[in-house]
């Protein structure tokens, strides 16, 4: 499973879903929708600022978030940025990693 950090902004009427709804309930409906998609609901936190909410979350693969994050934009409820999550062993294996890479200009 491939961990994914998910930065949610509600629209104007996303946000009066969900003071209408309540905070619970949409943690609650987003834990499902992945455990549907075969995924996990990790962190949910609510947030001033930019992001209304900050999501971990564990999902089988890029192409399942790619689909969940067109399904919650398409709604225009909310937008969704996604930055995928690397464990520090990965960044080990990518360190040992030789890569032929020259920069511009040299």
């Amino acid at each position: 499973m491939a961990k994914y950090l998910l930065q949610v902004s509600y629209s104007p009427a996303g946000a009066q879903g969900v003071m209408k709804e309540g905070g619970s309930s949409r943690r609650d409906l987003i834990a499902k929708l992945l455990a549907d998609a075969g995924g996990t609901l990790d962190e949910f936190y609510f947030a001033f600022g930019e992001d209304d909410v900050i999501c971990i979350v564990d999902v089988p693969d890029h192409a399942t978030v790619a689909a969940l994050s067109m399904t919650v934009g398409g709604s225009g409820a909310a937008s969704v940025k996604t930055t995928v999550l690397l464990t520090p062993e990965e960044i080990d294996q990518a360190a040992k990693r030789s890569v032929p890479y020259r920069a511009p200009g040299q």
